[in-house]
């Protein structure tokens, strides 16, 4: 196993090919921007994607917030990615906060966001760039970009209406309004809500799940995901069949075959 990413404000643990970024940046609720969080998220995304021993990755955060977003004091104080002119702004934006999804966006496994608290603004966009959500009774969303005369400059209208329509991300865009767990669920933001108490065991339990499988499969089907919203069907089709011919030629494969034939369970080597 490859030594685990470098991280400076956050935590990164890897047990049973579930990798876990834990944010402990609570003095300032896990704020994107005047930490060192997204160096952080995109560190860890591409360790990942180079690490065959990983299958899964949890993001969640420490304290009571998943994650607060922007700092709004930056942002009075007009400093840090907050400050300079137009095009300074422009550059910052795309040099900082705008890795994140691009680095989620190539992400080759899947990833869970465990939302124990707040997600708000930037913090709210970061968990819907992520495969899956499950939510703690204390999770409470919010799209506030509007509510302090800015826009979701790290592409969050791009991920919100491609996960729950557009009529609904945009009432939640154009109103800043919050949302708290079981609205969440609803609206298909969360696939769970859970105790607060019970938040990682019930995402290690779905990340678990995934784990389990064959760890080749588990990236080409990511793949799969990502280019069926891009590709015209006749080109996704020949993508399938490329892919699943070498899917075919896997160890794996012929070990799940005989384990299931076999009725036993079966020990994939990733191979």
């Amino acid at each position: 196993m490859s030594a685990l990413a470098k991280t400076i404000d956050s935590t990164l643990t890897l047990k049973d090919r579930i990798a876990t970024l834990t944010f402990e940046r609570d003095d300032v609720r896990n704020a994107l921007t005047g930490t060192t969080l997204v160096d952080d998220i995109v560190n860890t995304v591409a360790w990942a994607n180079a690490n065959s021993d990983v299958s899964v990755l949890i993001i969640t955060g420490s304290g009571k917030s998943f994650s607060a977003g922007g700092n709004i004091k930056e942002m009075q104080d007009k400093t840090g990615m907050f400050g300079g002119s137009v095009d300074d702004i422009q550059k910052q934006y795309r040099q900082n906060i705008q890795r994140i999804p691009l680095a989620i966006h190539k992400a080759e496994i899947p990833i869970i966001a465990a939302v124990n608290g707040a997600a708000i603004g930037a913090g709210m966009d970061l968990s819907c760039m992520c495969d899956f959500r499950i939510g703690s009774t204390n999770a409470l969303f919010g799209e506030t970009f509007i509510n302090l005369g800015i826009i979701p400059g790290d592409g969050g209208a791009w991920f919100l209406q491609r996960l729950i329509g557009y009529q609904k991300a945009a009432e939640l865009t154009f109103t800043g309004r919050l949302v708290e767990a079981q609205e969440a669920k609803e609206l298909g933001l969360l696939l769970d809500v859970v105790e607060a108490d019970n938040l990682l065991d019930r995402t290690m339990e779905l990340a678990g799940s995934i784990a389990s499988k064959p760890p080749l499969t588990i990236r080409h089907t990511k793949r799969l995901l990502k280019h069926a919203q891009q590709q015209e069907l006749p080109e996704f089709l020949e993508n399938c069949a490329n892919v699943q011919a070498m899917c075919h030629h896997t160890n794996d494969h012929h070990e799940a075959v005989d384990a299931f034939l076999a009725k036993r369970k079966p020990k994939f080597s990733g191979s």
